[in-house]
Parts: structure tokens; C-alpha cells; sequence
């Protein structure tokens, strides 16, 4: 079973995620920021996983530790279950329209992390999300868990619609990483 308990407490946020990669269990999430949380359910609904996050954050100062945290933890979390990574299709693209909005995501589970983000969004917030947290949240993630993550927002007008398009494409390509294809390590180098 690829499952991971993880939790994170610091001075700023005190964050706790349950992950199952092999599970379409749902989610429950709850930040604080709903848009947000809105989010990340898109994201495991389409990466076909189950994903609990729980956290705490100073709220009261912005977002802006909220985000990162979660996604530190999630990076990790994600890193933990996979375990020796040993049969999983370690790369995973998709593309995602959503209304007027089309966003792209390739990733690779190489154990190199590095991140690729171009989206531009028109507006600052949507549902208490400041936008320019969504590439923190991203870096986070691509960090924690050893992922090449490329990003890209094609284009769009709505900033719902774009941010969602990039979640849910997140989540499809995701998804595709995580399955189990085999039983080795899919690297010619024997490791990742």
C-alpha cells in the first residue's frame, strides 16, 4: 500500500497530510483558504488518489505560509508513499481546457527537482487565494518529492478558470506518474 502519514509544525503553520496513491478515496481538505482547498480536492480527483490536509496557518499575516507549507508536506508525503518508486511510469503530461482557459503540466518523478512555471494570472486573488502563490505551491511540491514539473498556461481570462485548468492538469499528469506499469525502476541508469 503507497500511503504516507506526514505532518509539519513550525512557528507558522502546523500542517498534517494523508496520502494514498492507490486509493480514488476522495479528499478532505481544510487550509483555511477555500479556494485553495478547492484546489487541491480538483487536483487528487483527477490524480485519482486520496488526499486529507489538515492545516493551520497565520492566517492573519496572508497566505503566503499557509501555501508553501502544504506543499512542502505534500512533496514529502507524495516522496514517502512512493517508497523505492519501483514501477511507476514516472512521467506524466496532460492537458487541460477549461472554458476559455488551457493549461498544460509535464512531469517527471526523476528525483531531480526543478520547476518550469509560466502562468500569468489577471487577477491578484480569487476566494482568498493571493495568485502568486500557486508557483510557491508548485516549487514547493517539485522540491519536496525530487519532481521536474513544467508548467504552462497557454492562455485564458477567467483566473478561476485558469488556476483550475492548471490543478486539474497537475492532477491528470499526476496521476499518470503514479501508476504502477511495471516492476523495475523505469530509468536506464537502474535508479531514480
Amino acid at each position: 500500500m503507497r500511503k504516507a502519514v506526514l505532518e509539519r509544525k513550525t512557528k507558522e503553520t502546523a500542517v498534517k497530510i494523508v496520502v494514498d496513491l492507490d486509493s480514488a478515496g476522495g479528499s478532505a481538505v481544510t487550509s483555511g483558504i477555500d479556494f485553495f482547498d478547492h484546489m487541491l480536492g480538483q487536483f487528487a480527483f483527477y490524480a485519482g488518489i486520496s488526499l486529507n490536509v489538515e492545516c493551520r496557518g497565520d492566517l492573519n499575516v496572508d497566505g503566503h505560509h499557509t501555501v508553501e507549507d502544504v506543499g512542502i508536506t505534500l512533496g514529502q508525503a507524495v516522496l514517502k508513499a512512493l517508497g523505492d518508486k519501483k514501477g511507476i511510469n514516472r512521467y506524466g503530461a496532460a492537458t487541460v481546457p477549461m472554458d476559455e482557459s488551457q493549461a498544460s503540466v509535464a512531469l517527471d518523478i526523476s528525483g531531480r527537482p526543478y520547476l518550469v512555471f509560466n502562468a500569468k494570472f489577471p487577477a491578484a486573488n480569487v476566494g482568498g487565494l493571493d495568485t502568486e502563490l500557486c508557483e510557491e505551491f508548485f516549487r514547493a511540491v517539485a522540491s519536496n518529492c525530487g519532481m521536474t514539473l513544467h508548467v504552462n498556461l497557454a492562455y485564458g481570462k477567467n483566473t478561476h478558470h485558469m488556476i483550475e485548468a492548471v490543478f486539474k492538469a497537475f492532477g491528470c499528469a499526476f496521476g499518470q506518474a503514479v501508476r504502477i506499469t511495471g516492476a523495475g525502476v523505469r530509468s536506464t541508469k537502474g535508479s531514480l
